[in-house]
């Protein structure tokens, strides 16, 4: 079977392709199909070359589309979806995938923003290896850590959590479709992170599959490499089959609430003002976030509003003392608070409806799809008041766009900024999130509301984190740059580690360099890799 040689140039590449197409009767699906049969993967499905194309293969392609951008005819479709069962499958699955010019994209949850687990250039065909059938996770009690295979949704391993202890929980995100895979590899802030770290803080082992198809445990894959894969972004170093998570302790009770409040601009305005003064500093166990818009579902209709969110790990009692005592204006109440297990507040922040129960957290499919477009940025100095009345004032033209605003201080600024790759610690007040949504019927304004989010994003500038101004890898931005498609084939190496920055440093601040080494020394001839990729320091490379 042929091989593709990283070195080659594009001739030699169209070249490959050429001889495929013809020895497979213009029929390239048949050649992985015969590898992946050859080597016992038979759970995949492939791109039929005629007007028959069987719903099985978009069924199963658009089921974990979760930015519904990335469905529409425009974006290239995948020659093959493959589904490994086990982890010979998996490393199977990936050397087929070397024996043509065949791209790689690795998708777990789907929840990427810029749909990079599921599209690739035009000019590549290329295969999904989709890891949602190596979902297990095994809980040890003794050790307080649980193995978790990259395909498991975080919903899947909060309930399995739950079930072996109400006592133990683990760190990371409150959307329960999210993969686990692609949520770690990029960091994973989640509601316990001011108290326990990131998802990625509280990894402990892992085995990563390499482009060579060999398992690698942490002591294989080199300190550069274990520290790497452990937030410098997914689908890059290799394809990560399962995750050690050490587990946090969490009290038999904690306390939930979501309160909106609209009013005037300046009411509001007020309001956000005192919470960016408040929330970053409050007590570890405390984690309260911000929403504002002008439409959002908890007052629709209302005009501008902002809706607080907030998880104490304790009784309500406690946290409304602390709240009265420098939050005030909340006007937080008894009757806005609800008590319950860490499990059942995974189930109300979950977004999953009213009636949900925790057996609804295995439900891996997202019931609540739109079109999005989303943007991020730190903030280090507190954002004065009249640029705040300005921030609502944008929002209030656009009833389809909302920030959300995620408190960081506690432990997270307590932890090094580069003891992995996400750097994002102390001196960072909390994050935004930018984003606008909308429905099929508005389809037709989706360059009017990617504009306006651009627009937005433009008039921020100054008043968040630069030198460079940062952003947060799970809220994935092309805006920030892409590797230059036209320069494929030819790039030198040394060349797309300098355009790598542009993206580069954004994510990961000082910390790109060492992502350089750790790609040089995981993936030298970048078979992993993706628009906002890590590039590796070696010779010429392909850029997909």
């Amino acid at each position: 079977m042929l091989k593709l040689n990283p070195q080659r140039n594009l001739l030699s590449l169209f070249i490959i392709v050429l001889i495929l197409l013809v020895t497979s009767s213009s029929k390239p699906t048949e050649h992985i199909k015969s590898c992946l049969i050859e080597n016992h993967v038979m759970n995949f499905t492939v791109f039929q070359y005629s007007d028959d194309q069987p719903s099985q293969y978009y069924n199963l392609l658009n089921f974990s589309i979760q930015n519904l951008r990335f469905t529409k005819p425009k974006y290239p479709k995948p020659l093959a979806i493959v589904l490994p069962e086990t982890k010979e499958q998996l490393a199977s699955t990936i050397l087929c995938c070397r024996q043509g010019p065949w791209t790689i994209r690795i998708r777990s949850g789907g929840h990427s923003y810029e749909g990079l687990s599921t599209v690739a250039s035009p000019r590549y065909p290329f295969v999904i290896v989709d890891l949602m059938n190596l979902n297990r996770v095994s809980v040890d009690l003794k050790s307080e850590t649980a193995w978790v295979e990259g395909g498991a949704t975080l919903g899947e391993v909060y309930h399995e959590i739950a079930m072996s202890s109400l006592f133990h929980g683990f760190s990371a995100g409150s959307c329960p479709t999210v993969g686990s895979g692609g949520h770690i590899a990029g960091g994973g802030f989640g509601l316990l992170s001011r108290k326990y770290g990131l998802a990625a803080d509280n990894v402990v082992d892992a085995l990563l599959v390499d482009a060579n198809g060999t398992l690698l445990d942490k002591e294989a894959m080199g300190e550069d490499g274990f520290w790497a894969i452990r937030g410098g972004g997914g689908g890059v170093w290799g394809v990560v089959y399962a995750w050690k998570l050490r587990l946090v302790s969490v009290p038999p009770t904690v306390t939930c609430f979501v309160v909106s409040r609209p009013g005037s601009r300046d009411q509001v305005a007020n309001l956000v003002h005192k919470w960016q003064l408040v929330a970053p500093l409050l007590p570890d166990e405390f984690y309260l976030s911000s929403f504002v818009g002008a439409d959002l579902p908890e007052t629709k209709g209302k005009g501008i509003s902002v809706t607080f969110k907030g998880f104490y790990l304790g009784t309500k009692t406690i946290a409304i003392s602390i709240l009265k005592g420098v939050f005030p204006e909340l006007r937080i109440a008894k009757e806005d608070c609800n008590e319950m297990n860490w499990i059942e507040s995974i189930v109300y922040f979950s977004d999953m409806g009213n009636g949900s129960s925790i057996s609804n957290l295995k439900d891996r499919y997202f019931h609540n799809k739109n079109y999005f477009k989303a943007k991020s940025d730190y903030v280090r100095v507190p954002i004065p008041l009249r640029v705040i009345r300005v921030f609502l004032e944008t929002l209030e033209k656009e009833p389809k766009g909302y920030v959300i605003m995620d408190p960081y201080g506690g432990k997270m600024s307590r932890i090094s900024s580069d003891s992995i790759p996400f750097p994002h610690r102390e001196g960072n007040l909390f994050t935004i999130q930018y984003l606008v949504a909308w429905e099929e019927e508005d389809n037709g304004k989706s360059q009017e509301f990617i504009n306006w989010i651009r627009g937005f994003y433009d008039f921020m500038s100054p008043y968040v984190a630069k030198g460079p101004r940062a952003a947060y890898y799970n809220y994935l931005d092309l805006d920030l740059g892409v590797m230059d498609s036209s320069m494929t084939g030819v790039m030198k190496s040394n060349d797309a580690v300098e355009m790598a920055k542009a993206w580069g440093e954004k994510y990961f601040l000082d910390n790109y360099d060492r992502l350089v080494r750790a790609k040089t020394f995981l993936d030298p001839t970048n078979v992993f890799n993706n628009q906002q990729g890590i590039p590796p320091r070696s010779s010429t490379l392909p850029q997909r």
